[in-house]
């Protein structure tokens, strides 16, 4: 919708292929209700087009479908009558016809016939299809890569890190991941006013991280902090009765006590040579609701060396110190002011990946040095990688539905059993 270089690109791609995929047997068939505007085709990309079909339109988008000189369009006034024209919109190949209707019911049935007769012969895609609907938010099922790890007997060994699948991506490629690496700035930061997005993008991680271990071989500790009214917090624990992990929902009140205690487990580890215990993962949902978690704005001065720190400082530890050791935090934030209350700049830079939703050309900058979050819209997500200095749009999971979770919970404990067994 943009003459940026990304419409630049898409336009030069689908040139190449109208001109030369049909020699290798991949066709394409375009609908609009108009190419009228600025925003259309190339005249060459459309001079490709042998085969034309046009329904009722103005004078001016009859000469842009059919020809220059073929405004036949324009004359069509019954419902559903169209113009058929397989000699590139030349006059002489006007056929006008009336188009076919499929109620609902003729439709369900002809597509039920034809997916009987696939199965039948056993007929089977080499790939999943790609749909993109881009005005609803991803749906966590169609995850072919998360279903393989949920169903699978054992427990993957991943040598390269923890995999978490955050959405679907806007191309054709797998879905969108983030990965936890035992290595300093592995941490996700998540910023944006979708609540519901970002406890999508929460939850589908603590399933995908879940069912990358061993039953009881992780912990989650999750501080949630958003209001009772919303019920996100029946979510999550629902959430936490159907992964077979140890798994801790954190009252409001407890919150910095157990920051507390695991910022002495990361020193503990630390200590002890480095070596990382198992995997802890910690969740920080509503951020900005987190009060005693926020730095100070005065400057603390210690009487001891063994003064008891503050909950403030304990994160920031958490952040800087755990990754490395087995300890990895994902944190929402609604708003960038929020999360300067909580955060400096030094420990902003322990969050090497970052998820972006829709905001201010200012606040993407600040946090991504670039202005693209600000054209991201409804059910679009930006993910950041700062290693890889990579940007990728895609839509972040919905929150998944009961069903699915109980489906979860009895994978995982199908394959605890296994697991026993062998």
């Amino acid at each position: 919708m943009e003459e940026d270089a990304i419409a630049q690109e898409a336009a030069l791609l689908l040139d190449r292929i109208v001109r030369q995929g049909r020699a290798f047997g991949v066709h394409v068939i375009l609908g609009s209700q108009t190419l009228g505007g600025s925003y259309s085709l190339a005249k060459a990309t459309l001079g490709q087009m042998g085969v034309r079909i046009a329904l009722q339109c103005s004078e001016a988008d009859s000469y842009l479908i059919l020809s220059d000189d073929n405004a036949a369009a324009r004359l069509l006034s019954r419902p559903g009558e169209a113009i058929y024209n397989d000699m590139s919109g030349m006059v002489e190949g006007n056929n006008p016809f009336q188009i076919v209707w499929i109620s609902d019911e003729i439709q369900e049935r002809l597509l039920t016939r034809v997916r009987d007769r696939a199965r039948a012969e056993g007929w089977q895609a080499d790939e999943p299809m790609t749909v993109f609907e881009g005005n609803v938010p991803a749906d966590v099922r169609n995850n072919s890569l998360l279903r393989n790890r949920i169903e699978a007997p054992a427990a993957p060994g991943d040598g390269a890190g923890t995999v978490a699948w955050v959405g679907e991506a806007n191309a054709i490629k797998g879905p969108t991941e983030v990965r936890f690496r035992n290595q300093g700035g592995a941490n996700l930061l998540v910023v944006g006013q979708q609540k519901e997005a970002a406890l999508g993008v929460v939850m589908a991680s603590i399933v995908g991280l879940a069912a990358a271990h061993p039953s009881r071989s992780a912990r989650f500790l999750i501080l949630d902090g958003s209001p009772p009214e919303l019920g996100f917090g029946a979510r999550l624990a629902e959430l936490a009765r159907a992964i077979p992990q140890d798994v801790q929902l954190v009252e409001y009140a407890r919150v910095p006590a157990v920051v507390e205690e695991l910022d002495a487990e990361v020193k503990a580890r630390a200590e002890g040579g480095g070596k990382s215990g198992p995997p802890v993962y910690l969740f920080l949902y509503d951020l900005q609701r987190f009060r005693k978690l926020r730095q100070s704005d005065e400057f603390e001065y210690s009487s001891g060396s063994e003064e008891k720190i503050s909950p403030a400082k304990a994160l920031a530890n958490i952040l800087a110190e755990g990754p490395a050791r087995g300890v990895h935090s994902i944190v929402w934030c609604d708003s960038v002011n929020n999360l300067n209350r909580t955060f400096t700049r030094k420990t902003m830079k322990e969050f090497e990946m970052r998820i972006l939703f829709q905001m201010s050309p200012t606040d993407s900058a600040e946090l991504i040095d670039a202005p693209q979050a600000a054209k991201l819209g409804l059910h679009r997500g930006l993910l950041y990688l700062e290693q890889e200095g990579t940007l990728e749009t895609f839509r972040p999971y919905g929150l998944p539905e009961s069903a699915w979770l109980d489906e979860v919970k009895l994978a995982l404990a199908g394959r605890k059993l296994g697991q026993a067994k062998g």
